[in-house]
């Protein structure tokens, strides 16, 4: 079993309403993707309307996997830099495999997935990630390829007390 990817799908009620409830189901499992638990679909949905808004502008573009249910398993937005001197990379936004799906190797399949499609993108030659120290995603998404360029230690406060690094990530495509 194994989930199905789509570049760009239509933004539908139903996947607005998955994603939406994958990013609150990720973030109440304890998942870094901007939230701490516990989190509602209220406050999670600014952030996705964010990400659609900049998908309606052209400059993200979605992601999106779907299990042998048709239901929103997991995401990846990419997000396109303005700034001239940077427009040869991408970012990797919310990557998010649904908990019910941790450990079945979706998420390598997710970047591996994000991987391919970004090689589509004209001028792309490199992605960049953020994630969250203390997790060990650092060593995830360096056993898919990214490598470890930068660290900010103390960047992202999870809670009084609770500081973690913002660890930088870059994925070279050439």
């Amino acid at each position: 079993m194994s989930l199905t990817f789509t570049l760009d799908p239509a933004v539908t009620p139903a996947l607005r309403d998955g994603i939406l409830d994958l990013w609150t189901d990720v973030s109440n499992a304890g998942g870094a993707v901007g939230f701490v638990p516990p989190v509602t679909r209220e406050a999670v949905r600014p952030a996705l309307v964010q990400h659609f808004a900049a998908m309606t502008e052209g400059r993200t573009r979605l992601l999106v996997g779907h299990d042998t249910a048709g239901a929103v398993a997991a995401t990846a937005f990419f997000t396109f830099n303005t700034h001239r001197l940077m427009t040869h990379w991408a970012w990797l936004y919310t990557v998010m495999v649904h908990p019910r799906h941790q450990g079945k190797g979706y998420g390598r399949d997710l970047l591996a997935s994000a991987e391919q499609a970004a090689r589509t993108f004209d001028g792309i030659e490199a992605v960049r990630l953020t994630c969250r120290g203390g997790l060990g995603l650092e060593r995830f998404y360096g056993s898919c390829g990214y490598k470890e360029v930068g660290r900010i230690p103390a960047a992202i406060r999870v809670a009084p007390g609770d500081d973690r690094d913002d660890v930088i990530m870059l994925l070279p495509l050439g």
